[in-house]
């Protein structure tokens, strides 16, 4: 069964909660949670004047095709809420596919792996917590040395619900 890896995001509404409900859903129709990374703190990124994200990633085992976990995600997405405004704005979740197994995948709707990961810190940190000798297939660098070699310098910090 293909591994899937998936960044939950958002920084609207009762955030951990939000992020709760879409492992949910994500565990009912894309596939099971094999593993899932600490629940993580990072001001916005490519739009900066909005609240600050918390960010997820998940391990998945699915037998749905990529087009059919994108279906998928973007159902969940509506399900709980998500209106898209504008590029990079604020939203209460947002669920992208990072890799498919070691796919490398271009079509008009879809892109695997995720074509900016590697330019992302809060994706890059959360991703090598649990899979941090996990190869790129298109860079051939592992998800440990893309970290290190990460240009986005935006501070990411495992969430503390009392700060909140």
């Amino acid at each position: 069964m293909p591994k899937l890896y998936l960044l939950l995001g958002g920084n609207l509404g009762d955030r951990p909660l939000y992020l709760s409900h879409a492992r949910e859903r994500i565990a009912a129709q894309i596939g099971s949670i094999a593993q899932s990374s600490a629940l993580y703190e990072t001001a916005a990124w490519g739009k900066t004047d909005q609240p600050a994200f918390l960010n997820q990633v998940l391990e998945v085992q699915t037998d749905l095709s990529p087009e059919q976990v994108l279906q998928g995600i973007h159902g969940i997405e509506q399900e709980l809420g998500r209106i898209r405004h504008e590029h990079w704005g604020a939203r209460v979740i947002d669920i992208d596919i990072l890799f498919y197994d070691q796919l490398v995948l271009q079509s008009q709707r879809l892109t695997i792996p995720h074509p900016q990961l590697h330019l992302r810190r809060f994706t890059l940190l959360p991703l090598s917590e649990i899979a941090p000798h996990l190869l790129h297939p298109a860079l051939n660098t592992t998800v440990t040395q893309l970290l290190q070699d990460c240009p986005d310098e935006l501070p990411v910090q495992v969430y503390d619900p009392a700060a909140d």
